[in-house]
């Protein structure tokens, strides 16, 4: 089968596409992943067909009002203050990205459309073609249940029926940025205007097989979600082979201790240099030895003391059993990837999925509270890494979480789910 995979965000949004990408290559079919041109080398570099997006949402986040948005807009209500500007930004990126995505689709002529929802055209792109949409996310954001509130939401103790309307009031905002799009889009496609709804609203499944790219040990699968839904466990890359660790890197690493790593990917926020400061102060006034990665947009350029390394990044699979702990934003992949490595997780959460994954890590045990990054001071932080570094119980449990994660095999079960998708298959 020819496979499209329109995705669209932070490497967080692209790499496990590119891990499921491998494994249907793998199993014999032929796959193009579409997405933003800065991750072009990463797609091809796996023996992937790349297809070109623009960079314009994403250089959203680089803008003044995308930091603000990072630093400030945590939870639903905030996302509705700043809905009218971000809307006015995000409405013709959202266009282009429309059109680049059909202009891909068009060449490659694909037998089944995955895609993740920000790229929120893959539905209606299929609909044009009559080939099969699936739509695959690495976070629990589009399926309503009455068992876990909207992350946008607190997750209060008001019972089913509100959980299940945080899904409503989401689906209702995020309606009013897509539709005038969607509708645009459609029209041009020579299809109907009317129709269901957006794969961000309630109703817009009408049975379109949905992936979820995390571990049910991490989020337990809730009773009523429909059939049509598959949790496969996580969408790892494996061990690029190729790659070899700086001789500053390996040399910092065998020098002593296990150290802290502490990376925030590209939250970048409004003051990256304050933030670098506050961790570099915790670490020596704690004794203890770190690695910073400050990658694309992360933490800003201070002075680094002997007893720390600032590196732009690594492999987290090689880099994160190599340390003591995990310090990080709770990106989905970055949450993923510390648990694997059966590693204590501190997660400072700034905005999106990232409160979600920092509660799951503390209710599952196997980190201390999330710290948000509007609350992040010296002293919360050096409570957090004490309870992380100290506590046996802690990394008794992170242990044993990452052999059960590293048990799964997320990419072979969606995989199947694909397969199975196969034109003229019953």
């Amino acid at each position: 089968m020819k496979i499209l995979i329109l995705t669209l965000g932070t490497r967080g949004d692209v790499q496990p596409y590119i891990a499921l990408g491998i494994g249907l290559t793998m199993a014999g079919h032929d796959v193009l992943i579409s997405t933003s041109e800065r991750f072009e080398s990463l797609v091809t570099e796996h023996g992937l067909q790349h297809g070109s997006m623009g960079e314009d949402l994403l250089g959203i986040l680089e803008t003044d009002l995308g930091r603000e948005m990072i630093d400030r807009t945590n939870n639903f209500f905030r996302l509705v203050k700043r809905f009218p500007s971000v809307s006015r930004q995000i409405g013709p990126s959202g266009r282009t990205m429309l059109r680049e995505s059909w202009d891909v689709a068009q060449s490659f002529a694909p037998d089944i459309v995955v895609f993740h929802p920000i790229a929120y055209g893959g539905q209606h792109i299929a609909e044009r073609l009559g080939v099969q949409a699936v739509m695959a996310l690495p976070l629990p954001m589009m399926i309503p249940t009455s068992e876990m509130a909207n992350f946008w939401f607190p997750d209060l103790p008001l019972g089913g029926s509100y959980r299940r309307l945080t899904y409503g009031l989401h689906r209702i905002l995020i309606d009013l940025a897509t539709r005038p799009n969607i509708r645009d889009f459609r029209e041009r496609l020579g299809l109907s205007k009317t129709y269901e709804s957006s794969p961000w609203c309630n109703g817009g499944l009408q049975g379109m097989p949905v992936l979820f790219a995390f571990s049910e040990h991490i989020l337990p699968r809730p009773s009523d979600w429909p059939t049509q839904v598959t949790t496969t466990g996580y969408w790892f890359l494996g061990a690029n082979h190729d790659w070899a660790p700086s001789r500053e890197l390996a040399a910092f690493l065998d020098a002593g201790p296990q150290p802290v790593y502490v990376g925030f990917g590209s939250m970048a926020g409004r003051d990256p240099e304050g933030l670098g400061r506050i961790v570099i102060e915790v670490l020596q006034e704690m004794g203890l030895r770190g690695i910073i990665a400050t990658g694309w947009g992360g933490l800003g350029a201070v002075d680094f003391p002997e007893t720390v390394l600032r590196i732009d990044g690594a492999p987290h699979d090689w880099l994160f059993p190599r340390t003591a702990a995990v310090v990080h934003h709770g990106g989905a992949g970055s949450t993923a990837a510390g648990l694997r490595a059966g590693k204590p997780t501190i997660v400072v959460p700034f905005f999106g999925d990232q409160p979600f994954w920092g509660q799951r890590v503390f209710k599952l045990g196997v980190g201390p509270r999330p710290i948000p990054r509007e609350q992040m001071t010296k002293e919360r932080l050096s409570a957090a890494l004490r309870q992380a570094l100290t506590d046996p119980n802690m990394k008794e449990r992170a242990q044993q979480l990452g052999q059960r994660i590293n048990d799964e095999d997320g990419v072979a079960k969606a995989v199947s789910v694909i397969e199975e998708l196969r034109p003229g298959s019953s």
